[in-house]
């Protein structure tokens, strides 16, 4: 085991120092994506009396979910936010202005108009309005400082830049940026709000978004895409090892991630769904086309807290909704005053980080019926889910909840998922204890990443996906994720997952976060050092959260150091391990035997 996993460290570095080739389109897709070469679209037409044309193909796109709900359920809710309401019939409106006041503005097929804003009604009207002008959608993450956002404007090369009101003054601070790199500036458009409050003139700006509307026609003839594969949206990877980097979706991808998605969250027609997950998080895991899909209430919320969640549930009857382990931690450690009692089930997925079984049983608990998900920027969001099968449901409590904690299957818009030695590319054994690399192949994998041919390459090699996620396969087929290739110890020849510490770590009473990262020791090389958050009004040091992981695993794999501060945490809610593994290094070498 210690050799596989040196092993796969090392081929993943020497890949990145690798010299590759420059390879046109063509050359790239038969060396990488295994097409032929030259590929006879008309071998169909072996059978006579076939015909392809208007009747019988359009190219995929998730527009199209938008015009049925408008024609379908014309009058049925589409959007509410505070005291907002709109039709499927007005948001269908709304959007074919919107596109048609930016094709006023000069945006034209293929131009990328960006965003910066939190989950309110603008955004989802983005989300077709950009695609259906031609235009191509990319949503910022909204708490990235000004330094950042104005590196991926420029490298997205941006023309318009949607921008909340409450982030103005980032987006100004990164326009004078780039304003001093190049004569080349996005449009500034403001969102404003009517439920809150600004002190901003909103008549000084000179482009707002109502009264960018309000100059588009509805009218406006879509701009549909020439093939399934142009390119939807770009999205820029969360940034916890290193600089985002541009992952590009088709239309095809994400009209096909839409429908799966929709359909491992066990979603209905007519469903209620509540935004905590951010819209520039993987295009909201595809789940703003994928709503209107099934005629849905999209519920917006601007801050995501355990009160809003609560009372948004009761008032608007919410059905569904969705969030990284972090959004379930907060509510299940949420004061009882913020809590309402749940009339009904509420569906929730989990997915971003491995999720701590013992916070999937607690929301249980409260009464949400928890699925969990798994699945990468570069694979639109929800890639495998944990498919529950109804035998489960006759397993001890303890049992269930580390059987839901698992990652699962593909889902349905997938072709394959594999755990593979990446050196290899052997398919490891479905033992459930040998470690291999996560692998995906399908329509809902990435185009690319935007202007890096290099690391497009290096990702498909293959044929196949390299997530860079570990995972053993169990007997059912069923994957579960151990650790990123980084975050693997290896601690005295023995190979500790960091994820299964922390699991231990979570059930401790007292713990209301905790990461393990490896901490640099002379003797055994790395040790388990793990950054511990308590829970408020609850005391522990470090001997007794040491003595705990002592208790409940083998003393080889519990942590010899325990730092209490407070999380590092990426937009999505990921714990930055890398900030934490940076701190762990300069504590140096602890060695010894205990």
């Amino acid at each position: 085991m210690k050799n596989r996993i040196k092993s796969m460290l090392l081929t993943r570095s020497l890949r990145h120092f690798r010299s590759t080739q420059m390879y046109s389109a063509h050359h790239y897709s038969r060396k990488f994506c295994n097409f032929p070469e030259d590929p006879d679209p008309g071998s169909w037409e072996s059978l006579k009396g076939l015909l392809r044309c208007s009747a019988n193909f359009v190219p995929l796109s998730p527009i199209s979910f938008l015009e049925r709900a408008a024609k379908v359920c014309s009058d049925r809710t589409s959007l509410v936010y505070g005291s907002l309401e709109y039709s499927w019939s007005e948001t269908h409106q709304r959007c074919l202005k919107l596109a048609s006041a930016l094709t006023q503005l000069g945006i034209s097929r293929g131009d990328v108009v960006a965003t910066l804003a939190p989950n309110v009604p603008a955004m989802y009207e983005l989300h077709f309005a950009v695609p259906m002008a031609g235009a191509i959608l990319c949503t910022l993450n909204s708490r990235l400082d000004a330094a950042m956002v104005s590196i991926l404007l420029e490298h997205s090369q941006a023309k318009v830049l949607f921008v909340d009101y409450q982030l103005l003054e980032i987006a100004e601070r990164a326009l004078d940026m780039i304003g001093k790199r190049t004569r080349q500036l996005p449009i500034l458009i403001l969102v404003a709000d009517f439920d809150c409050p600004t002190s901003i003139d909103i008549t000084s700006v000179t482009y707002e978004y109502e009264r960018l509307l309000a100059v588009g026609h509805d009218g406006f003839a879509i701009v549909r895409p020439r093939s399934e594969l142009d390119p939807i949206s770009i999205n820029y990877t969360s940034g916890t090892t290193s600089r985002p980097k541009g992952v590009v979706y088709s239309h095809r991808g994400a009209y096909l991630n839409s429908l799966a998605t929709v359909l491992l969250f066990r979603m209905d027609l007519f469903p209620v769904y509540l935004w905590n997950v951010p819209f520039f998080h993987c295009n909201g895991w595809c789940l703003p086309w994928g709503v209107a899909a099934q005629f849905g209430i999209n519920v917006c919320l601007r801050k995501v807290s355990p009160k809003n969640i609560f009372e948004n549930i009761i008032r608007h009857k919410v059905t569904h909704m969705a969030g990284a382990p972090t959004v379930l931690n907060m509510i299940v450690n949420s004061a009882l005053t913020d809590r309402r009692p749940l009339r009904h089930k509420v569906v929730v997925m989990t997915g971003g980080s491995p999720p701590p079984p013992q916070i999937l049983s607690k929301m249980e608990e409260i009464g949400f019926s928890i699925s969990h998900l798994y699945g990468l920027t570069e694979t639109y969001g929800p890639g495998t889910f944990c498919a529950w099968r109804p035998e489960w449901d006759r397993l001890p409590h303890e049992e269930r909840s580390r059987m839901k904690a698992r990652q699962g299957v593909p889902h349905v818009g997938l072709e394959d998922i594999e755990i593979k030695d990446p050196v290899t590319m052997e398919s490891v054994p479905s033992d459930g204890k040998t470690i291999g690399e996560v692998m995906f192949k399908g329509n809902t994998v990435m185009s690319g990443y935007l202007k890096d041919l290099k690391a497009t390459e290096e990702a498909f090699k293959d044929g196949w996906f390299h997530s860079g996620d570990l995972a053993v396969k169990h007997s059912d087929g069923y994957i579960e994720i151990k650790d990123r290739l980084k975050d693997i110890i290896i601690s005295g020849g023995e190979n500790i997952s960091s994820v299964e510490v922390e699991t231990v770590l979570y059930s401790h009473p007292a713990v209301l976060e905790a990461a393990v990262v490896a901490r640099p020791d002379d003797h055994w090389g790395q040790t388990p050092c793990a950054f511990v958050k308590l829970k408020e009004g609850f005391d522990a040091d470090s001997q007794e959260i040491i003595n705990f992981c002592r208790d409940h695993m083998p003393h080889y794999m519990a942590p010899k150091t325990v730092i209490f501060q407070d999380m590092p945490k990426t937009s999505t809610g990921k714990i930055q391990k890398y900030v934490l593994r940076e701190k762990a290094k300069t504590l140096g070498s602890i060695s010894g035997s205990n």
